[in-house]
C-alpha cells in the first residue's frame, strides 16, 4: 500500500476550522464571509506566498467531494415548484441579458489578449451564488416576499443555465459539441427517469416506515440516501462524458424536489449542510486559494488591473438583468437586487479551473477572476443588506408567492 500523509490536509483543515472564529470574534465592522478568509488563508499558505501546504493526494480527493457537495447543496436551495409563471420568463429574460452582455465583455477581453474563448468567460460571467443570496436575504426578512422570491428564481435559473452550459460546451472530456448534446439529452431523461422511480418508491407505506424508523439512528438512512444518489449522478454524467458538476447539481433538485414536505424529517437537510459546509466544503475553498497563481498576478502590474474589470463585467452581466424589476420595486431594493445577483465565487472558480485545463484560460486570467469573484462575496452582500433596511418596500414586497 503507498504511503499517503496527511499533513497537508491536517493544515487545510486547520484553516477551516480557525477561518469562521476568527471572524467570530472580528468586530462586526470587520466581519467577511468566511469563504473569503479560508481561499485567502489558502493563498497564505499554498506556493503562491509561504510554500508551506501543497495540494497532495488527500487534500485533491476532499476538495473534489467538497467542490461535489457544493454543487449538490446549490441544487438543493432550488425550490422547482416555484419556477413557473412571470417571475420564471423574467428570471430567462434576464439570463438571456446577461449572457449577451457577457459575450460583450469577453469579445472585449479577447481583444485585449486576456482570453481565448468569450463564451467561456460570458458563462463564466453569468452564474449567481444562490447558496450566498439565500443567508442575505433570510438576514434582511425578505426571502419570502415578492423581491427575495424574485432574486432567488434569478438566481436559481443562472446557477441551472451556467451548470449547463459550461458542461455542455467546456466539458475537459473529449467529444463534438453535437456528440455532448445528444450525451446531454440521454443523462436529462436518465435523473428524469431515476427521479420518477425515487417518487414512486417514496410513496410505499412500509418503506416510508422503514426510512422514518432509521432516519434518526446510526444508520442516517435519509443522508445515505442522498450521498448515493449524489455519487450515482456524478458517476453516471461523468460516464455520459458530461462535467461532473451537472451530475451533483441535478443530484440536489432531485433530492430538492422529493423533499418538499420536510415535516417528517426536519433535520435531514441541517445533516446534509453538516457534512458539506462542515467539513467538505471548506476544503475546497482553502484548496482553490493554495492552487491561485497569484505570484503570477502580482509580477505583472498589467494583470492585476484585470481584478477591477472583471469585477465591473461580473457586476454588469448579472447586475443590469434587475432593472427589469423596476415596475415591482423601489430604486434601493432593485440596486440591492442587482448586487446579490452579481455576487458569485464558487461558480466562477469551477469554470476558471476547467478554463485552465482545457487551455482556454491563463492561470494568471483564472487569478484575476476568482479574486474579481471574492470581492463579489466581499462588498455586494453586505452594500445589498444595508440598501435592503432603508429601502421602502414596493407594492408586492411583502407578498409571498405560492408555490
Amino acid at each position: 500500500m503507498p504511503e499517503v500523509e496527511f499533513v497537508n490536509l491536517f493544515a487545510v483543515v486547520a484553516i477551516a476550522l480557525v477561518a469562521p472564529l476568527l471572524i467570530a470574534f472580528a468586530p462586526p465592522a470587520l466581519r467577511i464571509p468566511a469563504v473569503v478568509l479560508e481561499i485567502v488563508a489558502g493563498i497564505v499558505v499554498g506556493p503562491s506566498v509561504l510554500g508551506w501546504v501543497d495540494a497532495d493526494l488527500p487534500v485533491q480527493i476532499v476538495s473534489l467531494l467538497g467542490l461535489a457537495f457544493l454543487l449538490f447543496l446549490a441544487g438543493l436551495e432550488i425550490d422547482v415548484h416555484r419556477l413557473r409563471g412571470p417571475g420564471l420568463r423574467i428570471a430567462l429574460l434576464g439570463y438571456a441579458v446577461t449572457v449577451l452582455i457577457g459575450l460583450a465583455a469577453g469579445a472585449g477581453f479577447g481583444l485585449a489578449g486576456w482570453v481565448a474563448s468569450p463564451l467561456l468567460i460570458a458563462i463564466t460571467l453569468s452564474a449567481t451564488s444562490l447558496g450566498l443570496v439565500v443567508p442575505v436575504l433570510k438576514d434582511a426578512g425578505r426571502l419570502g416576499g415578492a423581491l427575495g422570491q424574485t432574486v432567488v428564481a434569478a438566481s436559481s435559473v443562472a446557477d441551472f443555465a451556467a451548470v449547463l452550459l459550461l458542461s455542455l460546451l467546456f466539458s475537459t472530456a473529449e467529444g463534438s459539441t453535437a456528440s455532448r448534446i445528444v450525451l446531454l439529452v440521454m443523462f436529462v431523461l436518465v435523473v428524469a427517469l431515476t427521479a420518477a422511480v425515487l417518487v414512486v418508491t417514496e410513496r410505499s407505506k412500509e418503506l416510508g416506515r422503514a426510512v422514518r424508523r432509521l432516519q434518526d439512528t446510526t444508520a442516517e438512512i435519509r443522508v445515505r440516501g442522498a450521498v448515493t444518489l449524489l455519487v450515482a449522478f456524478v458517476a453516471l454524467a461523468e460516464a455520459f462524458g458530461l462535467e461532473s458538476i451537472l451530475g451533483a447539481f441535478l443530484a440536489g433538485v432531485v433530492v430538492s424536489l422529493m423533499d418538499r414536505d420536510s415535516s417528517a424529517h426536519p433535520r435531514f437537510r441541517v445533516k446534509l449542510e453538516a457534512i458539506g459546509y462542515g467539513f467538505l466544503i471548506p476544503v475546497f475553498f482553502v484548496t482553490s486559494g493554495i492552487r491561485l497563481d497569484l505570484s503570477g498576478l502580482l509580477e505583472d502590474p498589467g494583470a492585476l488591473a484585470r481584478v477591477p474589470l472583471f469585477l465591473a463585467a461580473l457586476l454588469a452581466a448579472r447586475g443590469l438583468p434587475a432593472l427589469l424589476y423596476v415596475r415591482q420595486f423601489d430604486r434601493r431594493s432593485v440596486l440591492a437586487a442587482a448586487l446579490l445577483q452579481a455576487t458569485s465565487l464558487p461558480f466562477v472558480i469551477t469554470a476558471t479551473q476547467i478554463g485552465v485545463l482545457t487551455g482556454l484560460m491563463s492561470p494568471v486570467t483564472a487569478a484575476a477572476l476568482v479574486c474579481a469573484g471574492l470581492l463579489s462575496v466581499l462588498l455586494f452582500p453586505a452594500t445589498a443588506v444595508a440598501l435592503l433596511r432603508v429601502a421602502v418596500p414596493g407594492p408586492a414586497a411583502h407578498k409571498v408567492e405560492g408555490p
